[in-house]
This record gives C-alpha cells, sequence and structure tokens, in this order.
C-alpha cells in the first residue's frame, strides 16, 4: 500500500507540474470574432532556386515585388491557382477582398492590402490574360473526328 501511495503522490506531481507548465506558456485567446491585424510584413521568403522564367514554381505566382505577401496571405487559405485562374482590375480585386473578409473570415490585411493589389492588379489584370476572364480554355475547334472501331 505504501508504494501504491508513491506512486501516485509522483504521478500527481507530474500532472501538476505539466499543467502548471503549459497554462505559463499559453497565449491569450482572442475573443470571437476578433482578429490580429497584419501590419508587420509576414515572413514568407520563396527561394531564388524556386523562380524559373519569372514564375514562382511551387505557387505559379508570376515573380514579382509584392509575391511574398500574396503567397503568405492568398494562400493561407486556398490554392494559389484560385487567384491566378482569375483576372480583375484593381476594383475587381479589393471587391474579391472585401467579399472574402465578409464572408470567408479573411483577415484586415492592414498596410499590407496596398501592396497585395499592386501585384494583383499588375500581374493578373484582364488585359494580361490568356484566356476568357471566366478561368475555361477556349472551345475546341476544327476537330477531326474518327469513329471507334471494334
Amino acid at each position: 500500500m505504501g508504494k501504491l501511495k508513491v506512486i501516485i503522490t509522483t504521478a500527481l506531481i507530474v500532472l501538476v507540474a505539466i499543467g502548471g507548465y503549459l497554462w505559463s506558456v499559453k497565449e491569450t485567446p482572442l475573443a470571437d470574432g476578433e482578429f490580429i491585424k497584419a501590419d508587420a510584413p509576414v515572413e514568407a521568403n520563396p527561394l531564388a532556386s524556386e523562380i524559373e522564367n519569372g514564375i514562382h514554381m511551387p505557387t505559379g505566382f508570376i515573380a514579382d515585388e509584392g509575391l511574398n505577401l500574396v503567397i503568405a496571405n492568398c494562400t493561407a487559405c486556398h490554392s494559389s491557382k484560385l487567384v491566378t485562374q482569375n483576372h480583375a482590375d484593381r476594383a475587381g480585386w479589393e471587391k474579391m477582398i472585401r467579399w472574402m473578409q465578409s464572408s470567408q473570415n479573411l483577415w484586415d490585411l492592414g498596410t499590407q492590402e496596398d501592396l497585395i493589389l499592386d501585384y494583383l492588379s499588375k500581374n493578373y489584370a484582364p488585359e494580361n490574360a490568356t484566356q476568357s476572364n471566366t478561368g475555361r480554355r477556349a472551345p475546341l475547334m476544327d476537330i477531326e473526328w474518327y469513329e471507334l472501331k471494334n
């Protein structure tokens, strides 16, 4: 019975110590609906080796000023393809950001928003689109069909 008390007492001391440590390192939780403003630059430095022919290979984004911010803020929630398949002017990109903030819980971009809008409106503007703005390829034309034979 004496050994059992020692084991239980030791286990309780260890659990209390672990609990005390976890309590001391815990961050203050945000209130419901509270966001942290992103006024300081977010670190997301693509290596130079990840850029080939002006394209950031892991994301498909055009390598240009503001790329790091777009990677950090856009791909945190969705695929980069959702950006690269769309084209809009500055007002159109701002409208998409406002929609994401109002319905998708996108955080306040703070002072970074202008830099992100500069990047998007420069590199993914309607005049830069190689396809229609629907993100779809052009319809197939002049196809020579053939009959499949058994």
